[in-house]
């Protein structure tokens, strides 16, 4: 497996991250397990979640992805030393006070996160989205104090364009504050407009670790959405007409061509496409099932050519 520097946090991960969303939603704790023991045993190290996993599932109020995990590792006491677990906090946990990134609440999610997880130390910590009730010094000095208390190892940000990054660098560099190392946003072969530009090249220049997430545009470049009809194949179906128009269709019709050169699964040349961008250190993916975490390996080892590159960011532009 090709480890990667992530940034400057000193981590060094495999180039997929697991997406721990599905954990508690669209995966039992039972399958949960079997796809995350799966994922390390095929090399991989770095596991993504967030408090807020998964609320949006009936019957959920949060904090369902971050229990399994934290179960899992319970079972399976040797593999904590061999993942990297990232978690974050600021979304609406829909509870009166339980959302947003004041210290107050920052602290508290922290350790409810700690528990739910059954770790010391979370390896990575990310603020989940902008917050523009609390000032950057306050946030940033929040998770100062848990770096400091051994509570955290590393903090990274997700959802911050390029104004609220640079802004959040020059307040943590002025008040001698823990910058962001590491950055979330999204970005796939559809969704690019958002990351390309002005915020990859800051990530670039300020040498960030970036772990993008709906890696595969909810499944969307799997290729197995084609039609409306398609899209009651899963509980994330709902989520996926927005790709079917003529650009969508014409970037499966280029993952189709790429993929049957390299007798690859267009979701395996989707992943790839983005590991070997510059600007992206592991993109963050879903599995599940086995054969997932399969085709994740099989996209570590494809090697695309510059005529396969061309072709999908012709048809993605």
């Amino acid at each position: 497996m090709d480890f990667r520097p992530l940034g400057a946090t000193g981590f060094q991960i495999a180039p997929i991250v697991f997406g721990g969303n599905v954990f508690g939603w669209t995966l039992d704790e039972k399958t949960s397990f079997s796809t995350l023991d799966a994922f390390v045993d095929h090399g991989f190290n770095a596991i993504d979640t967030a408090d807020v996993y998964s609320v949006w599932a009936p019957g959920n109020e949060g904090g369902e992805s971050e229990t399994i995990i934290g179960n899992w590792l319970k079972a399976n006491p040797g593999k904590r030393d061999q993942v990297f677990i990232f978690t974050k906090v600021g979304w609406d946990l829909e509870k009166p006070g339980e959302k947003g990134l004041s210290e107050r609440w920052i602290m508290e999610a922290a350790e409810r996160s700690l528990k739910r997880l059954g770790v010391e130390r979370i390896d990575l910590y990310f603020s989940h989205r902008a917050d523009p009730e609390t000032p950057y010094e306050e946030t940033l000095g929040a998770f100062d104090k848990l770096l400091k208390a051994g509570k955290i190892r590393a903090i990274g940000a997700s959802n911050l364009d390029a104004s609220q990054l640079s802004s959040a660098l020059d307040v943590a560099k002025t008040h001698n504050l823990p910058r962001y190392e590491v950055i979330q946003p999204e970005y796939n072969l559809y969704d690019r407009s958002s990351y390309d530009g002005a915020l990859r090249d800051l990530c670039i220049k300020e040498k960030l670790g970036v772990v993008p997430y709906y890696s595969l545009a909810s499944g969307f470049l799997s290729g197995k959405y084609r039609t409306q009809d398609d899209l009651s194949q899963s509980a994330r179906g709902s989520g996926i007409g927005k790709y079917l128009n003529p650009r969508g269709l014409k970037i499966l019709a280029a993952l189709d061509a790429v993929a049957a050169r390299h007798d690859a699964k267009q979701a395996e040349v989707a992943l790839a496409w983005l590991i070997g961008r510059e600007g992206v250190t592991a993109p963050i993916a879903s599995a599940t099932r086995r054969e997932h975490i399969e085709s994740f390996a099989k996209a570590v080892q494809l090697n695309l050519s510059a005529e396969d590159r061309a072709e999908l960011d012709a048809a993605s532009a």
